[in-house]
C-alpha cells in the first residue's frame, strides 16, 4: 500500500489512467484483488441492491476472452464486416489483470434503474481509485464490446450491461497529466 496519500483528498488527486496497452506485470495479487474488490462494492447502493457484478477474467482465460470478442464482432456485425482481429485480440490480453464490470438492475425495484446504473459506476471509480491506493494503475475501456448483449452473455450475465473493462497492473511509464477543467467553470453555488 502506498504511504504517501495520506488523506483521501491526496488519494483522489494523484489518481491517474494509464494506458491499458502499458500496463505491465505485475498486476495485484489474489490477496490484492480481494481488497480492490472488496472495495469496489462499498459504493453508494440505493437499497442495497448490489445491482453491479465483477467478472475477472483471469490471464490462462485470455485466448477463451478473444474468441468470445471475434464471434460477438462476426454475430452482430456479419460477415461482411471483418473484425480487427489482432486488435480484438490486444483488447483482450493488454495488462496483467482485467476486471469487467457488469451493470445488473433489478428489475419492478423501487429503485430507479439509473440509481442502480450510476451505483455500476462508481463501484468502477473505487475499483480504480483502490488499485491506485495498492500501488497499480488502472485504465477503464468501454468500446463497441461494452454494448454487446453477446460479449455480457458470454460472461454469465444476459441482460447485464458492461459498465467498463477496467485494466489493471504496473505503469510501464508515467501516465500522462490531461487537460482538466477549471474549478469554477464547473463549480457553481446557488
Amino acid at each position: 500500500m502506498l504511504n504517501d496519500l495520506s488523506t483521501p483528498a491526496t488519494l483522489a488527486a494523484t489518481r491517474r489512467s494509464g494506458k491499458p496497452r502499458e500496463i505491465v506485470a505485475p498486476g495485484p495479487n489474489t490477496a490484492q484483488m480481494q481488497r480492490v474488490l472488496t472495495a469496489a462494492m462499498r459504493v453508494p447502493d440505493h437499497g442495497k441492491l448490489a445491482p453491479w457484478r465483477f467478472v475477472v477474467i483471469g490471464e490462462d482465460r485470455r485466448d477463451a476472452f478473444a474468441t468470445l470478442l471475434q464471434q460477438a464482432w462476426r454475430s452482430e456485425h456479419g460477415s461482411e464486416d471483418r473484425p480487427d482481429v489482432e486488435a480484438i485480440n490486444q483488447f483482450a490480453r493488454q495488462a496483467p489483470a482485467l476486471v469487467v464490470v457488469i451493470s445488473t438492475p433489478i428489475p419492478g425495484s423501487k429503485i430507479p434503474v439509473w440509481e442502480q446504473e450510476l451505483s455500476a459506476g462508481a463501484a468502477c471509480m473505487a475499483m480504480l481509485t483502490a488499485a491506485h491506493a495498492e500501488g497499480f494503475v488502472g485504465g477503464w475501456l468501454s468500446g463497441w464490446a461494452a454494448y454487446s448483449p453477446m460479449v455480457a452473455e458470454g460472461l454469465g450475465h444476459p441482460g447485464g450491461r458492461i459498465a467498463g473493462f477496467l485494466f489493471l497492473g504496473t505503469a510501464g511509464k508515467d501516465a500522462e497529466e490531461r487537460p482538466r477543467p477549471s474549478y469554477d467553470s464547473i463549480v457553481s453555488c446557488w
